[in-house]
């Protein structure tokens, strides 16, 4: 788990001295953070996405995705950890691409991103401890501010930032998400090695 890459909105490092400490300090926080997470919902543009939006003459939309993070939701599928993408983008790119990645919850058009999110996690019996999001930007903070793992992407703006547990040290459409993912299994012990996946055929589907 890399420690500087983390940020805690209830710390601040006032002197070297105390840096280290108050790292260590802000890594078992993440940690404890990242073992109670049962549900991921993601923003899509600017983090499963790099945040431009590709529009051709027609008017059709296209974005592009990493591979990296197609496999670190499956990851998350497999151990147990359901994923949602809750976004305010209505591009059917987006539906085509969670349906790839057989993801179970996406939430389109979504100016409010609490409410979805508040019905999601009642529909699953999970209290908000039990959540993490990942977005980029201000129609993020209130389910930064609602759940227990709130990350974000290097170039969010400060105030989504200071809401977060932890800033990505990939950025969006870059493998943030596999990241955190990797996070979020390293942390209950979930993360297969290379071996485990390499000999079990079908696997990881299509990423």
């Amino acid at each position: 788990m890399r420690a500087l890459g983390t940020l805690s909105r209830r710390y601040t490092l006032p002197d070297d001295d105390d840096a280290a400490r108050l790292s260590s300090l802000m890594d078992a926080e993440l940690a404890a953070r990242a073992r109670r997470v049962r549900f991921l919902s993601c923003d899509v543009d600017g983090v499963l996405t790099d945040g431009r939006i590709y529009v051709d003459d027609r008017g059709r939309e296209f974005k592009a995705y990493s591979a990296l993070d197609g496999v670190g939701i499956n990851l998350l599928a497999r151990a147990g950890i359901v994923v949602a993408w809750i976004t305010g983008s209505a591009a059917p790119s987006v539906t085509h691409r969670a349906q790839q990645l057989r993801v179970p919850h996406v939430v389109l058009d979504a100016h409010d991103k609490l409410t979805p999110w508040q019905r999601l996690r009642g529909e699953l019996g999970l209290t908000a401890e039990e959540c993490a999001h990942i977005g980029d930007d201000l129609p993020d903070i209130p389910l930064l501010e609602a759940c227990g793992l709130a990350a974000t992407v290097p170039h969010a703006p400060a105030a989504v930032r200071a809401r977060a547990h932890y800033v990505t040290t990939r950025d969006g459409g870059m493998g943030a998400v596999r990241e955190l993912a990797d996070l979020i299994l390293d942390a209950q012990g979930k993360r297969p090695d290379a071996a485990a996946v390499r000999h079990a055929p079908g696997f990881l589907p299509r990423t």
